[in-house]
């Protein structure tokens, strides 16, 4: 019988593996068409980020860092894994105090989307700090090279293929068409 709505209709789901890093299933779907089917599911914890500005409006601070499993280098913005019974807001702020020392003097959320949509579970946070004050120095040593990076470099940098974290990504891509607005 085909779904005349247009949603996809899940039967069943079985866990094939789980951890804390990730969990994968077997979905039992339908599709609008009628068809069915298994189909994998993918969980990841989701992470909150922050889009920090300076107090002049003028730099963003972000980390050039190594990605293992893409073996990649890149500018990130400062961020982390929601830990159980914490906020995203909370985890945006925390994660900002332990990998930069910096704390925002305003925060806001920005946007939250999935990075996959049709593939993982994965809601990314994305905030807006506005200001910094520096209150101590960083105590996550392995999360980069942290630099007040100009936002007027962030367009070439994109170009050039050297932010390509999507949080970092859509965070700062969303910052710059709304022209600094939220």
């Amino acid at each position: 019988m085909a779904n005349q709505e247009g949603e996809w209709i899940v039967h069943n789901e079985r866990p094939i593996y789980e951890s804390e890093w990730v969990r994968v299933g077997l979905a039992d779907i339908s599709q609008p068409s009628g068809d069915r089917f298994e189909h994998h599911t993918v969980w990841f914890p989701p992470p909150a980020m922050t889009v920090l500005i300076d107090d002049a409006g003028e730099n963003v601070l972000m980390a050039w860092r190594h990605r293992f499993a893409p073996d990649l280098w890149n500018w990130e913005l400062p961020g982390g894994i929601i830990d159980p019974g914490e906020t995203p807001y909370d985890t945006a702020l925390r994660e900002l105090i332990e990998e930069t020392g910096y704390r925002p003097r305003g925060l806001e959320s920005l946007v939250t989307f999935e990075p996959a949509v049709g593939m993982l579970r994965n809601p990314h946070h994305v905030f807006l700090g506005r200001g910094a004050e520096l209150v101590g120095d960083a105590t996550e040593v392995n999360e980069g090279r942290f630099e007040w990076v100009p936002l007027s470099k962030i367009p070439n940098l994109i170009r050039e293929g050297k932010i390509k974290n999507s949080g970092t990504l859509v965070g700062l891509l969303h910052y710059l068409a709304l022209g600094g607005e939220n």
